[in-house]
């Protein structure tokens, strides 16, 4: 997408668009309806049978389906006024809120597609199928990049191929989940039941969950719609670092809460307060392990990634150069990012979603309070033209704070007791990632170096470099005594 569309007005107006009914997933799927869903559905498949697990499913997903409908029409009706309301800049302009209006009416629909997936993709975590659940964004990515490298040529705005390849993503992700679903014997069946015990537990656990999971996608439209006054490319440079954060984010901590979260529920009805503990310190531990050299790597070489990933097509070299310090910014708060991965999804498996709203709430306020400081102090008399990485920052540091408080409130209710020798590994981890980022620092070539040399140039730098890190890290570790077998579980 970088490559065709670049980082402009029109790649703005389609990151605003895409942005809407992704944050309403956070509602409708992998957010406050997993947080709800997954651990009662674990519940009643051990205490009540599957016969009342899938009566229950039923009737969850007709409920969700009907709800879909009624939000994804008025979203599409409402589109004209939702653009100009989190995206107030756009107005500077002429045609991108026009633009970003047409393509969040192409995009809605994708909300109850992907809300459907995710209900049919925790329902098969919870028989302990991750793979396929797993697998189904791949889809998502291919129709992407189907469209921006081939479809565009075909519209006479080019980015409005981008939007139907995000719907068409969302068609094909539901239909690969249809037929495991069907096999397990789980595949819901139309059961309008407002009045179903189960539905009304899930209903009043969401309840929490839904204001926590709100108050993360006000912070995130705050950031946008602050963005959106930065100037054509500010949202699209925030937006492409986002990405490279959500790579080390998606690949350990969403995995392992994907998998943590069925866990814990299953501990907590076995009543067994250790294996509780020990499962969380051990994802922990694992996360731990891989999140903070990526840390320092995507720290100390985010604009070479940048350049190497990016810089192509429509992408140009003062696009990279913009975008490196924003991902700089999202590297500092990556290990919490992670962490609250695997520390929130403690609170769901005790179905109490309400400990993470009111932290949620703190980390909203004071994430603005960094974002004022930030934008309107101190980038705006040193760093005017890196506002938008600003909004970066505040964003790691809330991430920090959250996830702080997240580890004190389950150390506080005896729910997680450090294991032995954390220490020890602390002093381990830090001091080999020390290590290798000293090693790169040292071979790394200079910024302007990356964003003028030929791709080829870029790709076996950056490769070296990492094969250089990647060795000074794991050879540190060796040398600690660390073996990969330590990790099993």
């Amino acid at each position: 997408t970088a490559r065709a569309f670049g980082a402009g007005a029109v790649n703005d107006a389609f990151e605003i668009a895409y942005t809407l009914p992704n944050m309403m997933r956070r509602l409708f799927a992998e957010g406050a309806f997993a947080q709800a869903f997954v651990p009662l559905i674990a519940e009643y498949k051990g205490q009540r049978g599957e016969a009342a697990t899938h009566q229950l499913i039923n009737r969850v997903a007709t409920l969700q389906l009907v709800a879909l409908l009624v939000v994804t029409a008025l979203g599409i009706l409402a589109a004209p006024w939702l653009i100009p309301l989190f995206a107030s800049g756009f107005d500077k302009t002429e045609g991108k809120t026009l633009l970003a209006t047409q393509l969040l009416q192409i995009m809605f629909p994708y909300l109850m597609l992907i809300s459907l997936t995710s209900l049919a993709g925790g329902v098969m975590n919870i028989w302990k199928k991750f793979g396929i659940p797993a697998f189904a964004p791949v889809l998502l990515n291919a129709c992407m990049i189907a469209a921006s490298l081939w479809g565009a040529k075909y519209f006479a705005q080019p980015i409005h191929a981008l939007a139907w390849g995000v719907l068409a993503g969302g068609v094909a992700q539901l239909a690969l989940q249809l037929w495991p679903l069907h096999k397990l014997g789980m595949f819901p069946r139309f059961d309008l039941h407002f009045r179903d015990e189960g539905v009304r537990r899930m209903l009043k656990t969401m309840g929490p969950a839904v204001i926590g999971v709100s108050i993360a996608q006000i912070s995130l439209l705050i950031n946008t719609n602050y963005a959106s006054h930065f100037g054509d490319g500010a949202v699209s440079w925030l937006r492409k670092a986002d990405r490279l954060m959500e790579l080390p984010t998606a690949l350990l901590g969403v995995a392992i809460g994907t998998v943590i979260l069925p866990a814990l529920g299953s501990l907590r009805n076995e009543k067994n307060s250790r294996g509780y503990g020990e499962l969380l310190d051990y994802g922990m531990r694992f996360a731990l392990i891989a999140t903070l050299p990526a840390m320092a790597v995507m720290t100390i070489l985010a604009a070479p990634m940048v350049a190497t990933l990016y810089q192509r097509g429509a992408f140009t070299a003062q696009d990279a150069l913009q975008t490196g310090p924003a991902v700089a910014a999202y590297a500092v708060g990556i290990i919490a990012l992670v962490w609250i991965k695997i520390l929130a999804p403690a609170f769901y498996a005790q179905q109490d979603t309400a400990t993470p709203v009111k932290i949620g709430v703190r980390v909203l306020l004071i994430t603005q309070l960094f974002n004022a400081l930030f934008v309107w102090v101190i980038f705006d008399r040193y760093a005017p033209h890196l506002k938008h990485a600003a909004l970066a920052l505040s964003t790691s540091l809330g991430a920090i704070l959250n996830a702080y408080w997240l580890y004190r409130g389950l150390r506080s209710r005896g729910l997680y007791t450090p294991q032995p020798r954390w220490t020890r590994y602390m002093w381990q981890l830090l001091t080999a990632t020390a290590l290798a980022t000293a090693v790169v620092l040292i071979a790394r070539p200079a910024d302007s170096w990356w964003v003028s040399v030929g791709e080829i140039q870029r790709i076996a730098m950056l490769a070296m470099l990492f094969a250089l890190g990647g060795f000074a890290y794991l050879g540190a570790l060796y040398c600690f005594g660390f073996r990969l077998r330590d990790m099993r579980r």
